[in-house]
């Protein structure tokens, strides 16, 4: 069994026929934005323990992330994940970017906070960019902030803990 991708209007048609669509994105950016009726199985979780119950053996299943990379780069676990549970499974093309693409509706909540990596580009790419500027206009010890951020980075990038994150998941609008 091979694990296809579909667009947008082809697993629209597969959800009308009564296919379950998940999402593995992580729960932020689930709360953020989702496709009506989507069911959310971050893929951390999916990994550590599997299909939701409630998912029916022999069911069709269609996973989807973003920009369909997360899903496409684990595509073989995705499929290996179906075949155990004896399910029909596809990727869906582009993720929930190609499902807006299409024309189709998402449930968007403004209220809620953008992913803590989208927060986190914010922040260290201001502060890169004012510790740089205020390095040119004023004195050249202001370049040790964008120094200090890219220290960070490249800790974060090799550690896999961003402390930056840490700290931005503890801001009030990051609290539900």
């Amino acid at each position: 069994m091979t694990i296809s991708i579909i667009s947008a209007m082809e697993a629209k048609d597969k959800l009308a026929a009564g296919a379950i669509l998940i999402d593995i994105r992580q729960p932020e950016e689930y709360h953020r934005e989702h496709i009506d009726g989507s069911i959310l199985q971050p893929l951390a979780e999916l990994q550590h323990q599997g299909l939701s119950k409630t998912l029916k053996q022999g069911s069709c299943l269609i996973f989807h992330c973003k920009s369909g990379a997360r899903t496409a780069g684990q595509a073989d676990f995705l499929k290996q994940l179906a075949q155990e549970n004896h399910c029909e499974a596809y990727l869906l093309q582009d993720g929930i970017t190609g499902w807006k693409n299409a024309g189709l509706a998402t449930r968007f909540n403004p209220s809620q906070p953008i992913e803590i990596m989208r927060q986190v580009q914010i922040v260290a790419g201001s502060l890169i960019l004012l510790g740089s500027l205020l390095g040119w206009w004023i004195s050249p010890y202001f370049y040790w902030l964008p120094a200090f951020v890219g220290a960070g980075l490249t800790f974060a990038g090799i550690s896999g803990f961003c402390g930056m994150a840490k700290l931005l998941s503890l801001m009030p609008w990051n609290r539900r």
